[in-house]
């Protein structure tokens, strides 16, 4: 019994502590597995991304953790690789090289300035307000449903193995004065994403870091849409998205107990080398 976690930084991107601390983390919560998914890089100047000429480091780091492991847990080589059409994903050449076990595809940047900066939506809310107004006119819904848009060409054109955070980008709402997750066509949005995964057979994690972090105060994605997935039977997994070796399990015990009221009754992990269901419970996963 004991929970997993296979979205987590380190000091390689934007994560505080070495790949080695996280690992005790997991060895004392008796982890079976965990995983590493630092940022991939871009080919922009990018404060929380990994660095292009740190990237076999990373993998050589990681994979002497594994090879050094007397123990009973598993270490899984990951990325969180941004998709930003013709520029980055998870099938490109940098990141298809480094050998990883799995990827996390997250959609961070919404088309560009006029000065070619990639638009981030999830940062402060000033640069999304600027490229609210800059890149769309003011136009919410436009810049709302591009950002679904964007996250169903990668499903479609180059695939990760599991969605990173759906709906982050209600962060940016004003507590719905921007935007209402209510309305229609926001809910259409969604609903054609989440089509998509289910003809994709996709994993989408539900990350709990917005809850611990207060920058929300449900998971990504929200109960409705997490509701929404059981229905079509999309597969899930639970992670914390940490930064710190502390959060690797944070807000994961309330979140399975939600996760089993909607109706799920399993997690899809990486075990064994293999894609698993494997039965959820409160206390973590039972691999009786």
């Amino acid at each position: 019994m004991g929970f997993t976690n296979y979205h987590g930084h380190t000091y390689y991107c934007d994560g505080k502590g070495t790949p080695a601390e996280y690992l005790e983390a997991a060895l004392q919560q008796q982890m079976p597995a965990y995983g590493f998914s630092s940022h991939a890089p871009l080919p922009y100047d990018i404060a929380w991304t990994m660095k292009a000429e740190e990237a076999d480091a990373y993998v050589r780091e990681i994979k002497a953790l594994r090879t050094g492991l007397q123990h009973s847990i598993e270490i899984y080589l990951g990325m969180e690789v941004d998709y930003i059409p013709h520029v980055a994903g998870p099938g490109h050449e940098r990141i298809q090289r480094l050998g990883l076990d799995y990827t996390i595809g997250s959609v961070h940047f919404v088309d560009f300035f006029e000065d070619d900066r990639p638009w981030e939506i999830d940062g402060t809310h000033q640069v999304f307000m600027e490229g609210l107004q800059q890149i769309f006119k003011g136009d919410i819904r436009q810049a709302i449903e591009r950002y679904y848009a964007l996250i169903r060409q990668m499903i479609t054109e180059d695939p990760p193995h599991i969605i990173g955070h759906l709906d982050k980008i209600k962060i940016q709402s004003e507590e719905g004065k921007l935007f209402s997750e209510k309305e229609d066509w926001y809910q259409h949005a969604v609903e054609q994403t989440l089509q998509l995964i289910k003809e994709s057979g996709l994993i989408v994690e539900v990350n709990t870091r917005g809850i611990y972090k207060k920058k929300s105060t449900e998971t990504y994605p929200s109960p409705p849409i997490l509701k929404r997935m059981k229905a079509l039977d999309i597969p899930i997994m639970l992670n914390a998205d940490a930064h710190h070796p502390r959060e690797i399990t944070s807000c994961f015990e309330e979140t399975a107990e939600l996760l089993l009221k909607i109706g799920y009754t399993h997690c899809r992990v990486l075990l064994q080398g293999q894609w698993q269901d494997i039965k959820l419970t409160t206390k973590g996963l039972d691999y009786a």
